[in-house]
């Protein structure tokens, strides 16, 4: 695992879910680019952060916790040989 956010879901719900929701790509959702700064300063009065979204479209709090998480630690690494 690189990096230290790892996902431990404990919302109870199996399988998968199709949702909908809109809101602002920021600093939280580094995947997602952020909108050009002059869509984003006409979308920002209106247009929630993921976190609120998440609370206010779907019901669902995101809270920080600890709890175990699998790691893999690699030691030694070597280019193959030619052979």
């Amino acid at each position: 695992m690189i990096g230290t956010n790892a996902t431990i879901d404990r919302t109870g719900f199996g399988g998968l879910l199709d949702v909908q929701m809109t809101f602002l790509p920021d600093d939280s959702t580094p995947a997602m680019p952020p909108p050009p700064p002059d869509v984003a300063a006409a979308l920002e009065s209106r247009t929630p952060s993921i976190l609120s979204a998440l609370q206010e479209q779907l019901g669902l709090k995101l809270e920080s916790t600890r709890g175990p998480v699998e790691v893999i630690v690699i030691d030694h690494a070597e280019r193959p040989s030619g052979n």
